[in-house]
C-alpha cells in the first residue's frame, strides 16, 4: 500500500499562487506514476498534471497549461504542485494520485489517493 498525504491547500486572491505537497510513504518503490487531480463542487474529479517518479516527463490538462508546475523531490518521496496565475475556476478540492502503471487521465485508473486539499480562490 501507499500512502498520501497533501498539504499547502488555501484560501488566494485570483492572479495570486499556491504550492501544493504530496509525501507518499509506504510501497513508494512500486508507483511508476504520481499526479494531481481537482474536483469542484458539484463537478466530477478531473485530471490536473501527471510526472513519471524516475524520470521528469511532465503532462498538463490545457485548463492550466503553462500556469501550474507539477515537479517531485524522491529523496522526500514528495510531488509537488506549483499554482501560478489562479483563477476562481481553479477552486476545487485538490487530490493527489498514485499509479503502479502509467495510467490514463481517467481516476479509475489510478491506485492510490489522499484525502484531499481544498484550494479557494477569490475574485
Amino acid at each position: 500500500q501507499v500512502q498520501l498525504v497533501e498539504s499547502g491547500g488555501g484560501m488566494v486572491q485570483a492572479g495570486g499562487s499556491l504550492r501544493l505537497s504530496c509525501a507518499a510513504s509506504g510501497r513508494t518503490f512500486s508507483v511508476s506514476t504520481m499526479g494531481w487531480f481537482r474536483q469542484a463542487a458539484g463537478k466530477e474529479r478531473e485530471f490536473v498534471a501527471r510526472i513519471f517518479w524516475s524520470g521528469i516527463n511532465t503532462y498538463y490538462a490545457d485548463s492550466v497549461k503553462g500556469r501550474f508546475t507539477i515537479s517531485r523531490d524522491n529523496a522526500k518521496n514528495t510531488v509537488y504542485l506549483q499554482m501560478s496565475s489562479l483563477k476562481p475556476e481553479d477552486a476545487a478540492v485538490y487530490y493527489c494520485a498514485a499509479a503502479r502503471n502509467v495510467p490514463g487521465f481517467a481516476p479509475e485508473n489510478w491506485d492510490y489517493w489522499g484525502q484531499g486539499t481544498q484550494v479557494t480562490v477569490s475574485s
